[in-house]
C-alpha cells in the first residue's frame, strides 16, 4: 500500500481514503510558507526557502475517520495539518488502538519518510475532518539536490528535530523504568 496519491501521479485515492487530488486553488504560497515556518521542521529557513517548499507541496483533503497512511506503508509524504486534526496511532495486540498523538493545524507528520525508505511507522487517520499540505518525498529530494543551501539548512533541522525526539523518548524511558513499568 502507498500513500493517498495525488492528481501528479494520476492515481486512485488510498483504498482507506478519500483523499481528494491536488487542489490548486488552495491556500496562497506566502501565507504557506509562513505556516511552514512555524513547524518545528522549517522554523528558522529563509523566507525563500520556504517559499520554494511551499511551492512543491499540494493539498489533499481526508474526511473523519479516513487513513491518510497506515503502519507498514510505503512513506513517500510529509504532510502540514492546515485545518481539522489527525490521530497517530498504533494497533497493539490484545489491546487495540494505541493513540500516540493527535496532530492540529501547524504541526506536521510523517517527516521519517523524508529521510529513509522505512515504511511508515504508525497509522494516521483523520481525527476530524482535515486539510493538509503534503510534500513528496522525491520533490524535496529533487529541490535539495538544486539548492544546495538550502538542503544544508533542512538537514541540520532534520538531525536537530530527531534528536530532540530521541532525547524525550529517552526520558520517557528513564520514567518508565523508575515506575516499573518497563524492564
Amino acid at each position: 500500500m502507498t500513500d493517498a496519491p495525488d492528481s501528479a501521479r494520476g492515481g486512485e485515492p488510498h483504498p482507506e481514503s478519500g483523499a481528494s487530488a491536488r487542489d490548486e486553488s488552495g491556500p496562497d504560497k506566502t501565507a504557506l510558507a509562513r505556516l511552514l515556518a512555524e513547524t518545528a521542521l522549517f522554523e528558522g529557513l529563509d523566507e525563500r526557502h520556504l517559499e520554494r517548499l511551499a511551492a512543491i507541496g499540494g493539498e489533499e483533503s481526508h474526511k473523519r475517520g479516513e487513513y491518510i497512511f497506515r503502519h507498514g506503508d510505503v512513506g513517500d509524504k510529509f504532510y502540514l495539518v492546515l485545518e481539522g486534526a489527525v490521530r497517530v496511532s498504533r494497533q497493539v495486540p490484545g489491546m487495540g488502538e494505541e493513540a500516540l498523538a493527535v496532530v492540529r493545524p501547524g504541526s506536521g507528520f510523517g517527516e521519517m519518510a523524508l529521510i529513509d525508505d522505512s515504511p511508515r511507522s504508525a497509522d494516521v487517520l483523520a481525527h476530524e475532518s482535515c486539510r493538509l499540505f503534503a510534500v513528496k518525498k522525491q520533490d524535496l529530494e529533487d529541490l535539495l539536490f538544486v539548492d544546495r543551501d538550502l538542503a544544508h539548512d533542512f538537514l541540520w533541522k532534520m538531525v536537530r528535530l530527531l534528536s530532540a525526539r530521541l532525547r524525550e523518548t529517552t526520558d520517557k524511558m528513564t520514567f518508565l523504568s523508575f515506575a516499573g513499568k518497563f524492564e
